[in-house]
């Protein structure tokens, strides 16, 4: 899964001058997590619908006994909707203290990205309500677009309350 000349682990790197991310795709692009987020990648078997919820909410899996919200990145960045194939694959990160899943179009690998490599996002990507790009990353001749989770998934601005409280 890591692509000819992309920094891996076992290279010589500095850790203190990278950081590894989970590298995922959605509608074609390619989008990266800081791994230090994410707690597991699954495929759920069963997402239980929840009503009167936001679109982008799928509903609410059992992971292992924890009940935990399903987000559907594709739906949430107003993609157009796609159904579940083989590919397809839920994200479980850590949002502070709350635990939820976030199904991707597919996982692509585990990056590691020299901090030289992240270029911030330009002001008028970020004002336009789209605070939750950390960052961009030109890997040879792709372009990752770095989310940060915490203010991507923040519950405060997404509808969970009507459906875990």
């Amino acid at each position: 899964m890591v692509e000819k000349g992309s920094p891996t682990a076992g290279s010589a790197l500095n850790k203190k001058d990278s950081a590894q991310f989970i590298g995922f795709r959605l509608a074609d692009q390619e989008y990266a997590f800081r791994i230090e987020q994410i707690q597991e990648i699954v495929i759920l078997d069963q997402v239980t619908q929840t009503p009167q919820v936001a679109d982008y909410i799928e509903g609410v899996a059992n992971l292992r006994g924890t009940i935990i919200p399903i987000v559907n990145l594709r739906q949430l960045f107003g993609f157009q909707p796609k159904p579940l194939d083989d590919e397809t694959r839920t994200v479980v990160v850590n949002v502070g203290e709350r635990t939820m899943g976030c199904t991707v179009d597919s996982v692509t690998q585990v990056i590691r990205i020299l901090t030289t490599q992240i270029q911030p996002a330009p002001e008028m990507v970020t004002s336009a309500g789209n605070a939750y790009i950390s960052g961009l990353a030109k890997l040879d001749e792709r372009l990752v677009i770095i989310l940060d989770v915490d203010k991507l998934l923040n519950p405060e601005k997404l509808d969970f309350d009507r459906q875990s409280e």
